[in-house]
């Protein structure tokens, strides 16, 4: 009996022993770490966001906005550093369609989801860069078209369904020049275009630099999208600086009630091989690296800076 025993715990004891060793190797070997790891650790990441000021360029039917420091309601004084261990900034921002943005439908249409409402599944997708700066250079107010749609496909293959589409035009070289929001004249995609990728296509949305979609009186390529429920990216930056096919992008959104607007950062998360960008270890990140000027408060410019 005491034998049939020991045969009993001796592969019970052994399994025992190794359950810590399994579940540290099936952890090590998870699916969506692996692909940290593997690839998103040694990729490049490449921001596709303007900074915020005061003095950005915004659509004249706006005010402009103002940043200050919070006061203390009790004192009516500005929290410091020096008095107060920490310091707050008051936003007095005149939208939510300021700088690089999140389009949601509900901008043009309340019966499509507002800012808040956008599906979490909007975080990562393949990113897709189709450049007309070329273009543009020679007529300022050139529209993305269809042709130049197939033309990209026929070099680099179909667009993927659920992909985001980022249309390079160099509009954003400019920025943060204020008269850039008074132009006219500036280089937008066609209605076509954008039906083209929408239904034939399926991306999930698209994106440009300048602040609107077209430059139609109507604006009807935006009118078109956002009434029909789908979301659009503007403002975007630094398109020069990511691969036109190859690169996944990282999308974020503040998520404010009813919101009609998104002050979105865009992250193109790009091939380790590729030249532009920083991988993850190349800087300090946590803790992060002290600065070499404190930041100090600029009443002439509105902003904090170093």
């Amino acid at each position: 009996m005491k034998k049939l025993i020991v045969l009993f715990l001796i592969p019970l004891f052994i399994l025992i022993i190794c359950l810590p060793l399994n579940a540290a190797q099936a952890r090590s070997t998870l699916p969506l770490w692996q692909v940290y790891q593997q690839s998103l650790k040694t990729a490049k990441y490449v921001d596709l966001t303007h900074t915020i000021t005061p003095k950005i360029p915004v659509w004249g039917g706006f005010a402009t906005s103002k940043f200050e420091p919070t006061i203390n309601p009790k004192t009516l004084q500005p929290y410091t550093y020096a008095k107060d261990g920490f310091e707050a900034t008051h936003y007095d921002l005149s939208t939510d369609q300021l700088g690089t943005q999140l389009d949601p439908p509900a901008h043009w249409s309340p019966d499509y989801p507002a800012i808040d409402e956008l599906p979490a599944t909007f975080a990562v997708r393949p990113l897709v860069v189709i450049p007309i700066q070329d273009k543009v250079a020679k007529d300022p107010n050139y529209h993305l078209t269809v042709l130049d749609i197939q033309d990209w496909e026929r070099q680099h293959g179909r667009i993927p369904e659920g992909s985001v589409v980022f249309v390079r035009s160099d509009w954003s070289k400019e920025w943060p020049n204020p008269e850039l929001a008074k132009r006219t004249k500036f280089p937008g995609v066609s209605l076509a275009a954008l039906k083209f990728l929408h239904l034939q296509r399926k991306i999930l949305f698209h994106g440009h630099e300048p602040l609107d979609t077209d430059s139609t009186p109507t604006l009807e390529g935006e009118a078109w999208l956002l009434r029909n429920g789908y979301t659009q990216a503007e403002g975007v930056a630094n398109l020069d600086k990511v691969p036109q096919t190859g690169a996944l992008v990282a999308i974020g959104y503040p998520k404010f009630q009813g919101g009609l607007g998104g002050y979105a950062r865009f992250i193109a998360i790009c091939p380790p091989n590729w030249q532009y960008g920083v991988s993850v270890g190349q800087i300090p990140e946590s803790p992060l690296q002290k600065a070499d000027k404190p930041l100090r408060w600029n009443p002439d410019l509105g902003v904090r800076v170093r």
